[in-house]
Order: C-alpha cells, then structure tokens, then sequence
C-alpha cells in the first residue's frame, strides 16, 4: 500500500512544490518553515522555534536575522520577561502565505475538477484520516521547552518535517540552516 500510495501522491507534492518554487524568490525552504511555524505559533521566542524546526539556536536565529532584513519577521520583547523576545509575522509574511495558499488552492481546484464528486470526497475522508494517523504517531511535546501552563506544541505541524531517528549513542546536536545534521565527535 506505501508503494501505491507513494506513486499515487506525485501529483499532489508536485502541487505543494511548485507553489512553494513561486516563493523561493522571496525567502528560502527554511525561511518557509520559520515562517510557517511562526504563524502557527505568533509569539514563539528562538528557542522554542529552534526546537520546533530541529536545528540549532544559532542557525534559526541566523534564519530570523534574515527574514527581519527581508521585512517578514518582527522581534519583540517578551511581555514577561523582557530578555526572552517574541517572534511575530509582518503583514509582508502574511501575503505571502496567502499566496502560496491561493496558488496551491488554485492547482488543486483544477485537478478536483476532472475527478467525479465521490473520488473527491473519498480522497478528502482519506487525507483526513491519513493526517490524524500521521498527528498521532508523531505527537512529540517539548516538556522542558513548555513553561506550565501551556500547551504548546499539542502535535507537531504537518509542514515542518519531523526529525529524524537518532541512532543511540549518537552525539547528534542538530541541524544547520539548510538542513545538514551537525554532529560533535
């Protein structure tokens, strides 16, 4: 069925890709992935978002740096703690997901469109199941990142890929900006 399901989804990851290609002129996959969660969590701080994308704190401030220059992120200070600063999307941001939204939305339209009504909604009772399946087996909290109180990340968001297996013994620290693993001897 993995095989079948693998062969059958290549249209539907070419529609994600090509809409994701359109954005690469203005920000970065990674850039994509920073902003991406960041909507999903307005306020995060760098550590949370770092954990959150599985990378190292330098290389997700490094993406921040950039997209603050790019005029996508706003950094703020926490409204508890002043040393901790807040991540926020700028309007800018926020266009460009409503863009690639609309241009995925816009090639799946199409491609629904020569399917008969019961394939559309067989394919969505599907997906849907698929995706809490996927939310389920990949539940992953982040207790010592999540101060009491919150609920933050209740399940991982199914655009930020999740990281690898770690082989035990390993001295994996994580990952860089364009998503190379760093390890320590």
């Amino acid at each position: 069925m993995a095989v079948e399901l693998d062969s059958a989804a290549g249209a539907l990851l070419a529609v994600w890709e090509s809409a994701r290609e359109r954005t690469t002129s203005r920000v970065s996959a990674a850039q994509l992935r920073v902003v991406m969660l960041v909507e999903r969590h307005d306020g995060i701080n760098l550590r949370r978002l770092a954990s959150g994308l599985d990378m190292l704190l330098s290389s997700a401030s490094r993406l921040c740096d950039r997209l603050v220059a790019a005029g996508m992120l706003e950094r703020e200070p926490g409204r508890t703690d002043r040393r901790e600063i807040s991540l926020h999307l700028t309007p800018e941001a926020h266009r460009l997901l409503a863009e690639l939204r609309g241009d995925r939305r816009r090639q799946l339209a199409a491609i629904l469109s020569g399917m008969t009504v019961e394939g559309r909604e067989a394919l969505l009772r599907g997906l849907r199941e698929f995706n809490q399946a996927a939310l389920a087996r990949d539940a992953r909290p982040l207790p010592s990142l999540v101060p009491a109180g919150e609920d933050w990340p209740a399940a991982p968001d199914p655009e930020v890929s999740a990281p690898e297996p770690r082989p035990s013994g390993s001295a994996f620290t994580g990952r860089t900006a364009d998503g190379s693993m760093v390890r320590t001897a």
